[in-house]
C-alpha cells in the first residue's frame, strides 16, 4: 500500500506539472531562469482567520493587491493541494544548510531556527531561540529555503516565534520562487501578487495554499506587515511535491518500509477498524479488550498479544506498551498499530524472534490513551494541530502529571522515620484524597489504575514525542526542584533500559543528527534522568515504580509531534527494532515461585527483597515473580507473614534469559503464634496491603459514580439535541 500510494503520489505532481504547464516545465529546465513557472489545481483559496478589525495594528499599511486568506483544515488531504507533503523543516529532513534569510538578530534565531513548532530555551538571547528573526524591521527580509529538487510548491505554514518574553509574528506575507536563487518570481493571484496572512499569535499555525500550485527549486517568504511591537519573526513548513527531473542521471531512492503496514494517521473509528482486523488475522494470538472510557466516551482499547490470550500463565512476565498520554503526541500511536500488524503477520511467516516473544510474553498494547485529545488534534491535521492542541483531556488534563505522588509520601516518612530502612519503598498506596469523587482525576488514568492493580505488569515504557530521548525516573525531584538528577534504588538497569532503545533508534543513535530544539541529549548518550530534564509529579512511571512491580521510562520518539503520513514508514523502520529489542528485557533477572512448603501453592503478596537495593517487589497472585536485574550475583531474601524467611544466592547472566530462583517458605509453628497471642502480641500482618485494597475499592467506587453522571449529563444532552432537531 505504501509504495502504491508513493507511486500515486509522484504521479499526480507529474502529470500535474506536464499537463497544466503545458510544457512549461521544459523551459523551466533550462538556462533562463525568468521564465514563468505557473500553473496546476485551481485558482481557488481558503479562508479562516480573525477580521482585522481584531487584530493589531500592522506595522505598515496593506498592500492594495488581493489577499490570499487561510483556515485550518478539518483534517488532512480535504483540497488537493494538500495531497503534497511538508518538505521537512519541523522533521529535521531539511539540512540547516537548506535554510537561508537577508539578515538575522543573532546565531541563535538565524534561518535555521525557522522550523515550525521549534522550542525556545528559557532565557531569549541563546543560541537556541524560538524562531528566525530578521535584524531589520522592513519588507525586504526573506526566509529562503532549498527544496534541492524541482518541487511542486503548494502551500505555506507560518507561526509566530515560541517565546515567554517576546511576542513577534508575521501579519501577512508574500511568497517568491525561483530555480537558481537569482531570479525571483512572486507567487500571483491572477493579476496580481498575493499576500497571503500569516498569524495573530505566536502559537497557532496558519496555512497559506498557493493560488496556482508552482514548480520550482527554491521559495521564499517574504513578510510585509508584522505585530506592532514586535520584530519579523516567524517559523515555517512548507508542502510540496518533488517533481521528476529528466536531467537528474542518478534518482535517489525514497526512503521507506518494506513491511507493508497501514501507514497512515488512523483517527478513533479507523484504529479500531485495524484493530479489529489483526484479530481476525491472528485470531489464535490476539484479543482486544477495553479498560475504560474518556470523559467524551471513547473506549480504551488494548490489543493483547500471546500464546494464550485472556489468561496469565504462571511464570510468564506481563509487558505493555502506552502512548497517546498527550493526544497530539500522534507518532507512538500508529507505532503502536504498527507493531500490532507486524507481530501478526511476522508470527504467521514463522520469524522466531516474533515467535518466541508470543509465545513466552504476555504483551499489552494501548494505542491511545487519550482519544478525546487525539481526535481534537486529528482534526486539525498534522501540521496545523500545533504544539499543545490536544495534548490535554477533555477536561484540561495533563496525563501525565495525573497519578498520585507517591514520591513525596515516601521521601516525606523517611525525613520523619527513625530507621529510613523500615519506610516502604514500593507498594505505596494511594493518598486518602485521591480516592475521593472531587479529586481531580481524569477516567482515563482511574481507568489504568485499575488495568495496573488487575494486571502484574513487569516492564513497560510510555511512548511521547516532541524530543528525541529516553527518560527514566525518578521523574519528580526531592521537593519539586525544577531540575535535579533523582535516582532510584534501580539506577543501573534504567540506564540500561533507556540505552537498550535509545542505542538501537535509527535516529537517536546518529551521531550527526541535529538537536530537536535546545537541548543537547547527545551528550547524554540520548538517555536522561526524568527529574534531571525536569521535575514532572504524578507521572506515570514514578507510580508505577513505586505502586506496582512494573519499571517503566518515557520514551520521546521524534523531534515532530505529530508527523505527516508520508514520514510513518520512516518512522517505523527507525524505532522497529527499538520496540522489539526493548520487549526482550522483560526477560532479564530473576524471576521464579513462592510457594508454600507443605501445600505447593503459590504465596500471593510474598516480599522479594534484593540485598544492596532499597527497592522491594511482591509476588503475584499466583505467586510468581520477576525481578529486573543486571547481570550480577545477588543475596535474596523472601518472606511474608505467617511464615519464616528464606533466603537464596542467585546469579543474573549476561544472556537475555531471566535466572529461575524459587523459593519454599515454611509456615510458622501454630504453637508460636499461640504463644504470641497469650502474650498479648499481635500476629504481624501487611497493613498496607490493606490500606491499598481500601483506597484501591473507592477509587474504583468513585470512578463508578462519576461515570454514571457522566452518562447521565450526555443522555440529557442527546435528548436536547433531539428536541431541538
Amino acid at each position: 500500500m505504501r509504495h502504491t500510494k508513493r507511486k500515486m503520489e509522484k504521479t499526480l505532481c507529474t502529470l500535474a506539472a506536464v499537463i497544466f504547464l503545458g510544457g512549461i516545465l521544459d523551459a523551466a529546465l533550462t538556462d533562463d531562469p525568468t521564465t514563468p513557472i505557473s500553473p496546476s489545481f485551481s485558482n481557488t483559496t481558503t479562508a479562516a482567520s480573525a477580521s482585522s478589525a481584531d487584530r493589531p495594528a500592522p506595522t505598515a499599511a496593506r498592500t492594495k493587491s488581493s489577499t490570499v486568506r487561510d483556515k485550518h483544515l478539518e483534517g488532512e488531504g480535504q483540497d488537493k493541494r494538500l495531497d503534497c507533503p511538508p518538505l521537512g523543516l519541523e522533521s529535521l529532513r531539511v539540512d540547516d544548510s537548506q535554510i537561508q534569510a537577508s539578515s538575522y538578530q543573532a546565531t541563535g534565531l538565524g534561518p535555521h531556527r525557522g522550523r515550525l513548532n521549534i522550542q525556545s530555551g528559557i532565557e531569549d538571547g541563546d543560541l537556541y531561540d524560538g524562531a528566525w528573526c530578521a535584524e531589520h524591521k522592513d519588507r525586504h527580509q526573506w526566509l529562503e529555503v532549498d527544496a534541492i529538487h524541482l518541487t511542486l510548491f503548494t502551500g505555506v505554514i507560518l507561526q509566530g516565534r515560541n517565546s515567554i518574553w517576546s511576542w513577534d509574528w508575521v501579519h501577512t506575507y508574500k511568497v517568491q520562487l525561483s530555480n537558481d536563487s537569482v531570479s525571483w518570481k512572486s507567487c500571483m493571484n491572477g493579476t496580481e501578487e498575493a499576500i497571503f496572512e500569516g498569524n495573530q499569535d505566536p502559537e497557532t499555525p496558519v496555512l497559506g495554499l498557493l493560488p496556482v500550485p508552482t514548480v520550482a527549486r527554491f521559495i521564499r517568504i517574504n513578510p510585509q506587515t508584522w505585530y506592532t511591537n514586535g520584530s519579523v519573526c516567524l517559523r515555517a513548513e512548507v508542502l510540496g511535491c518533488r517533481v521528476h527531473d529528466p536531467t537528474e542521471t542518478h534518482s535517489e531512492q525514497e526512503p521507506g518500509s518494506q513491511d507493508g503496514l497501514d501507514f497512515r494517521q488512523h483517527n478513533y473509528t479507523e484504529m479500531r477498524k485495524l484493530m479489529k482486523s489483526v484479530t481476525e488475522e491472528c485470531p489464535d494470538i490476539t484479543r482486544v479488550y477495553t479498560i475504560g472510557k474518556s470523559y467524551e466516551g471513547l473506549k480504551l482499547y488494548v490489543m493483547e498479544i500471546s500464546d494464550n490470550p485472556g489468561k496469565h500463565e504462571l511464570g510468564e512476565p506481563e509487558f505493555r506498551y502506552v502512548a497517546g498520554m498527550h493526544g497530539n503526541e500522534a507518532l507512538g500511536r500508529e507505532l503502536v498499530l504498527n507493531l500490532m500488524q507486524y507481530m501478526c503477520r511476522e508470527y504467521k511467516k514463522g520469524n522466531q524472534r516474533v515467535v518466541r516473544l508470543v509465545t513466552e510474553t504476555r504483551i499489552h498494547l494501548l494505542p491511545s490513551m487519550n482519544p478525546d485529545g487525539y481526535e481534537e488534534a486529528y482534526k486539525k491535521g498534522s501540521e496545523l494541530a500545533g504544539w499543545a492542541d490536544g495534548r490535554f483531556t477533555f477536561q484540561g488534563i495533563d496525563l501525565n502529571h495525573n497519578f498520585p505522588d507517591l514520591n513525596t509520601i515516601m521521601w516525606d516518612a523517611e525525613l520523619i522515620a527513625e530507621d529510613k530502612y523500615k519506610v516502604p519503598n514500593h507498594y505505596i498506596p494511594m493518598p486518602e484524597y485521591y480516592t475521593k469523587e472531587d479529586a481531580m482525576v481524569a477516567p482515563v488514568t482511574r481507568a489504568v489504575i485499575n488495568w495496573m492493580q488487575e494486571i502484574p505488569f513487569v516492564l513497560s515504557a510510555n511512548l511521547h514525542g516532541g524530543e528525541l530521548v529516553v527518560t527514566y525516573p525518578y521523574d519528580c525531584t526531592r521537593d519539586w526542584v525544577p531540575k535535579e538528577d533523582t535516582p532510584t534504588a534501580d539506577n543501573a538497569f534504567f540506564r540500561w533500559l533507556a540505552t537498550v532503545y535509545a542505542s538501537t533508534n535509527r535516529v537517536m543513535s546518529n551521531p550527526n543528527r541535529r538537536h530537536c530544539h535546545y537541548e543537547d541529549f547527545q551528550a547524554h548518550n540520548n538517555i536522561i534522568n526524568g527529574g534531571a530534564w525536569h521535575t514532572v509529579p504524578g507521572s506515570m512511571n514514578d507510580f508505577s515504580y513505586l505502586h506496582n512491580n512494573c519499571f517503566e521510562v518515557t520514551v520521546e520518539l521524534s523531534c515532530d509531534k505529530f508527523p505527516h503520513v508520508s514520514e510513518l514508514p520512516v518512522e517505523w523502520e527507525n524505532n522497529k527494532e527499538s520496540l522489539l529489542i526493548y520487549m526482550e528485557q522483560v526477560h532479564r533477572g530473576l524471576k521464579g515461585v513462592v510457594r508454600d512448603k507443605a501445600t505447593k501453592r503459590g504465596i500471593p503478596d510474598a516480599i522479594i527483597k534484593v540485598e544492596d537495593h532499597e527497592h522491594d517487589i511482591r509476588s503475584a497472585a499466583d505467586g510468581d515473580y520477576w525481578r529486573l536485574l543486571n547481570p550480577g550475583d545477588y543475596k535474596v531474601v523472601v518472606w511474608t507473614p505467617g511464615y519464616y524467611p528464606s533466603t537464596r544466592q542467585c546469579r543474573v547472566g549476561s544472556e537475555p534469559r531471566a535466572t529461575i530462583c524459587d523459593f519454599a517458605l515454611t509456615r510458622t509453628p501454630v504453637q508460636r503464634l499461640k504463644e504470641i497471642r497469650a502474650k498479648g502480641g499481635r500476629i504481624p500482618q501487611d497493613v498496607e496491603l490493606r490500606v491499598r485494597a481500601l483506597r484501591l475499592r473507592k477509587l474504583r467506587a468513585s470512578t463508578k459514580v462519576l461515570n454514571q453522571r457522566r452518562e447521565g449529563q450526555q443522555r440529557a444532552r442527546r435528548a436536547r439535541a433531539a428536541r431541538r432537531a
